[in-house]
């Protein structure tokens, strides 16, 4: 594998040693002393020490309050340590969790204002209208692809309510994708990740919204990360499959700007309640979710099991979902991940408030959640 660039639309230098590219990067433009935004775990970790040998003639500090389902107080504290160092620059290095952080640091560390504010459903929602610190962005896991998104997602900080801040000014400037970062994933890690990047392609192919650009890299990211995932658990250190699940989990959430369905309304609401991991609520959720979708979009399902090389066609897509699954380690009742009947009417609430069904194959009401997760107990 060779490292290779390109741009749809964040610029991407893709390949194993990629990450060792950031430094030269970021002095050539003039900048020198960045903030790296990464989680508590990956700070202890062989990985981090190690990228920071990369950055040398660079005053680097270190943000690593990033934790679980990031919060607004942790976005707000990233600020504060931006401020502190002077800093002229942002890097994300990490997770999910810690490049929403690092894609968010910047707008409290500019501009006026608790980060909430800037949620694309606040009332009296802020407006960025000044330039942010050039971001960089490092991913360690292949899953939500959010070093691509031109979203974020922060919780508040007492209610766990996730909401989202939506601009293109937080994409990335530039995408270092490197595989080799992602070697020592542990295998539920890379399992709970992968079916993250799954299911955004799929519940975004899914989407009857109108978005045939977005389609066609759904499905090309469907097939990619179903040829890729069982590899990619069984082997850690298969490179092939690190590098496919990588560019599958970029590709989903370039799809899922069409926007995505009932499986994500209900893996925030199970992320909010019970503070499930995200890719672990998309695993558990999909295929029950799925499979009462079936009927209000056949055709589609026809479409994924030819990607996914399932050959007795769209009725056979959900049964080959839950092997996937089973292969790959994830148990599929919620009840085995600490998930408990009085959760049920919060979760119900929290879903059905949730936009991301607003574009799922089948209207969804309150007691459509409660049916789904009642199945998936």
């Amino acid at each position: 594998m060779t490292i290779t660039s390109f741009a749809f639309p964040t610029p991407i230098q893709f390949g194993p040693g990629a990450r060792k590219r950031v430094a030269d990067h970021l002095l050539s433009l003039g900048y020198q002393r960045p903030l790296l935004v990464t989680d508590r775990a990956l700070a202890a970790l062989p990985v981090l020490a190690e990228f920071l040998t990369h950055l040398e003639g660079l005053d680097v500090a270190l943000y690593s309050g990033v934790f679980g389902n990031p919060s607004c107080n942790q976005v707000m504290a990233g600020a504060a340590a931006y401020r502190a160092h002077c800093a002229d620059c942002v890097i994300g290095f990490g997770g999910g969790a810690a490049l929403d952080v690092a894609k968010l640091v910047g707008i409290p560390a500019t501009h006026p204002g608790d980060i909430l504010e800037y949620a694309w459903d606040h009332p009296k929602v802020r407006h960025i209208v000044q330039p942010l610190p050039y971001f960089v962005a490092l991913p360690t896991t292949a899953g939500t692809g959010s070093e691509v998104g031109r979203s974020a997602v922060v919780s508040e900080n007492d209610s766990h309510l996730k909401r989202v801040v939506f601009s293109p000014h937080i994409l990335a400037k530039t995408v270092f994708a490197d595989p080799e970062l992602t070697l020592a994933l542990p295998a539920a890690v890379t399992a709970a990740t992968g079916m993250d990047a799954l299911t955004h392609n799929i519940e975004s192919y899914l989407s009857p919204a109108y978005h045939p650009l977005c389609d066609g890299i759904a499905l090309e990211g469907t097939r990619i990360a179903a040829a890729a995932l069982r590899t990619a658990v069984a082997e850690p250190g298969n490179l092939q499959a690190r590098g496919d699940m990588m560019v599958a989990s970029m590709m989903g959430a370039i799809a899922f700007q069409k926007d995505l369905g009932a499986v994500h309304s209900c893996a925030h609401a199970l992320g909010a309640v019970c503070d499930l991991h995200h890719g672990l609520a998309n695993a558990l959720m999909i295929d029950t979710v799925l499979a009462w979708n079936y009927t209000a979009a056949a055709s589609k399902f026809d479409a994924l099991a030819h990607a996914c090389r399932v050959h007795s066609g769209g009725a056979a897509f959900v049964p080959w979902l839950r092997q996937l699954k089973q292969d790959i380690g994830i148990t599929t009742r919620l009840a085995d991940h600490g998930v408990r009947p009085e959760h049920l009417p919060r979760l119900v609430e929290i879903a059905s408030a949730d936009l991301c069904h607003q574009t799922n194959p089948r209207p969804c009401t309150a007691a459509d959640f409660e049916m789904l997760f009642r199945a998936a107990m």
